[in-house]
């Protein structure tokens, strides 16, 4: 088939509303003010030639998210994808393609994915989970303690959720080397096709170990549910696991902190000894969630919606920041109050949100409690935002505290269920992390130089 050319909007429409670039990820609210002008729908650019329409309101979002009967999430109905308009190789495909998994699946096949998730998430104990975090935390805070400067993202926030999915999974170190390097490369776009093969060929070999030496993982759960996975379903069950555990999870995490450390209704509280975190997490996710705008629909049918046409097959995504902040609403209420659609809704709303809420609250919790006087380095309006339709996240979170002292923490190899005898840079418990770390640049190259050793 001939791709046929992107054409602009029709007469009388207005234009389709980048959502790529500085400039939206600076200041993505005005963007969404804008959009509201045109109604609860809006015209939009995920990318440069990717049109989609964005729901901003919250009544449209929630129509979206519980409509199955109307919207589906499988990404094979997308008509600019299979036509050619969109290159297989624009930067949001990898988001929005069709994958074997819950995620991208409608009806029985998506309810048989989910349950064999969801099932073996319920498995993990609170506790156990809560203690990990904890010593995984207090083992990056050492690093860092004594120098009295961090960037609490990339030291910090970024790195903590890869080490707890890779504890959860079960991955033997060699295993989660491998996995590591595999989704930096994937997340750097540097030789993305040979990291796509190491990450998808490494968590083959892990579901096939699992199969023949279960233990007492969220892999090897999955792998023995009555669902029967097969090896594929596994593969993507597990991406679209650790992708939705990773990157959201470190934005709820520095987003969180970025609040508490900037916002005087939070700030004055940490002053004071107190340590509001669960109220600071309730505001990030009414009003700075970490996946801002994602939970891609595809109308089964043309739909006219309040006077707007949603065309069968092409993409309606969910602004779930624009969705919670819609002043229809009128709730300035947000402590305590979980109505927000930070986690979705319907039957995709997301599987692991107890788990990620428990995590982020830990991590929060640990640094807060740990580095007294903790200041940004810089004033917010100067922190940067990275590029990006989908995420709401920093580049970096520079901090500076009195230096303080290291705990002497150690936290278990991933996949190893006995504690080691030295930390994780060769340590022993109670030793003097060294002065200078060096820094890779981003989460998965630390948790790489980790395992390494260095």
């Amino acid at each position: 088939m001939t791709p046929r050319p992107p054409s602009g909007p029709p007469p009388g429409c207005p234009a389709h509303e980048p959502m790529h670039g500085p400039a939206f990820a600076a200041d993505p609210a005005t963007t969404y003010r804008r959009l509201r002008a045109h109604g609860p729908t809006a015209p939009v650019e995920l990318a440069p030639g990717v049109k989609a329409t964005l729901v901003t309101s919250y009544e449209a979002a929630l129509h979206v998210l519980r409509g199955t009967e109307t919207f589906s999430k499988d990404p094979r109905r997308w008509n600019d994808l299979n036509n050619g308009v969109v290159p297989m190789d624009s930067p949001v495909v990898p988001m929005m393609m069709y994958r074997p998994n819950a995620l991208f699946t409608d009806g029985e096949e998506h309810r048989r994915l989910r349950g064999a998730i969801t099932d073996s998430l319920a498995r993990v104990e609170p506790n156990t989970l809560r203690d990990y975090v904890e010593r995984s935390a207090d083992t990056l805070i050492d690093r860092f303690a004594p120098t009295g400067e961090a960037d609490l993202l990339g030291e910090y926030a970024q790195v903590i959720p890869l080490l707890v999915f890779n504890h959860l999974f079960g991955c033997p170190a060699d295993y989660g080397l491998k996995l590591v390097e595999g989704m930096s490369g994937i997340v750097d776009g540097v030789d993305a096709a040979k990291c796509d093969e190491l990450l998808t060929s490494t968590l083959v070999d892990l579901v096939r170990l699992k199969r023949r030496q279960p233990g007492p993982d969220v892999t090897s759960w999955m792998a023995a549910h009555p669902a029967a996975l097969t090896d594929e379903e596994m593969v993507h069950s597990l991406v679209v696991l650790l992708g939705g555990g990773t990157e959201p999870q470190q934005n709820l995490i520095a987003n969180g902190l970025c609040l508490l450390l900037s916002d005087d209704r939070f700030a004055g509280d940490l002053s004071g000894g107190s340590l509001p975190v669960d109220d600071a997490l309730d505001e990030v996710l009414w009003t700075d969630p970490p996946l801002a705008n994602y939970a891609v629909h595809y109308p089964r049918r043309d739909v006219l919606y309040e006077g707007v046409l949603l065309k069968e097959g092409d993409p309606l995504v969910v602004s779930l920041a624009a969705a919670n902040t819609d002043p229809a609403l009128r709730n300035d209420q947000r402590a305590g109050n979980r109505g927000h659609l930070a986690w979705g809704a319907g039957p995709h709303n997301c599987p692991a949100q107890n788990e990620a809420r428990l995590i982020a609250s830990v991590a929060v919790e640990k640094l807060l409690d740990r580095l007294s006087d903790v200041e940004l380095a810089v004033p917010v309006g100067e922190l940067e935002w990275r590029p990006g339709p989908f995420h709401r996240a920093l580049a970096a979170l520079p901090v500076t505290f009195p230096p303080a002292p290291v705990v002497g923490a150690s936290i278990d190899d991933p996949g190893s269920p006995m504690p080691r005898s030295t930390g994780p840079y060769g340590l022993r418990p109670g030793a003097r992390g060294p002065a200078e770390p060096a820094h890779p640049k981003n989460g998965w190259a630390r948790l790489l130089a980790w395992w390494r050793g260095e």
